[in-house]
């Protein structure tokens, strides 16, 4: 093993509050590099659906009403990371959450030589983000998306997809919820970003600009990762 270079899939951790784009980011870079979004909540269903045995403890815990442990989490974590299609590399959304996760996981990826390659944090303006959250409604009919500010249809409330009339709105989207959940965000969060930024990992972006702007930055960011 001497003299050679061991080449680790990079492992990249997306943070950002709700609608700061994470997900429509998340799928440019799979289809762009070849990485595998990993989500927290899609990894129990799995799990859970799969009956492994880390599974079958989240379901029990699940149905009893209580919250999953981390060192279970965990546990789905090593069994997915193992996985073949996970060989070219992993984007982790909503894991972790709290520095105590963030240690559990740097152990976890210790053992397949593994670290976290880059903390990639969608920087966003809480004010611009409650006009863009709470302005959104869609067509009831075939679910186009609108806007109050930025994409209204040609006719007042008629659907210029579909020409349906009924338009609706998520309960979630209300301003005064929307600023609640930022809030919430950073407090959760802060001490997450502090700790990828004490080890060198965290990089921020700018998360209101252009999508394509968005998507290019975190491009040099995933080759950089996959270049180490």
């Amino acid at each position: 093993m001497d003299g050679q270079t061991i080449t680790a899939a990079p492992v990249l951790i997306l943070l950002g509050p709700p609608g700061a784009g994470k997900g429509t980011q998340a799928r440019m870079l799979e289809e762009k590099f070849g990485l595998v979004q990993l989500s927290t909540g899609d990894l129990l269903r799995a799990a859970v659906a799969q009956g492994t045995e880390a599974g079958k403890q989240a379901k029990a815990v699940m149905d009893a009403g209580g919250l999953v442990s981390d060192d279970i989490v965990i546990a789905i974590l090593r069994d997915r990371l193992a996985e073949p299609d996970c060989a070219q590399g992993v984007i982790l959304d909503g894991f972790p959450r709290t520095t105590v996760q963030a240690e559990a996981l740097d152990t976890l990826l210790a053992e397949n030589g593994q670290r976290i390659d880059a903390a990639i944090s969608l920087e966003v303006d809480d004010a611009a983000m409650v006009t863009r959250i709470s302005g959104r409604y869609t067509c009831a009919a075939c679910g186009e998306g609108y806007h109050d500010v930025f994409k209204q249809p040609s006719q007042p409330e008629t659907c210029d997809k579909c020409g349906g009339t009924q338009m609706k709105r998520r309960a979630d989207d209300k301003a005064e919820t929307v600023a609640s959940r930022l809030e919430a965000y950073h407090a959760q969060t802060a001490p997450l970003i502090g700790y990828y930024d004490d080890k060198g990992a965290l990089t921020r972006i700018d998360a209101m600009g252009d999508i394509g702007d968005i998507a290019a930055d975190m491009g040099a960011i995933v080759k950089t990762a996959t270049a180490r």
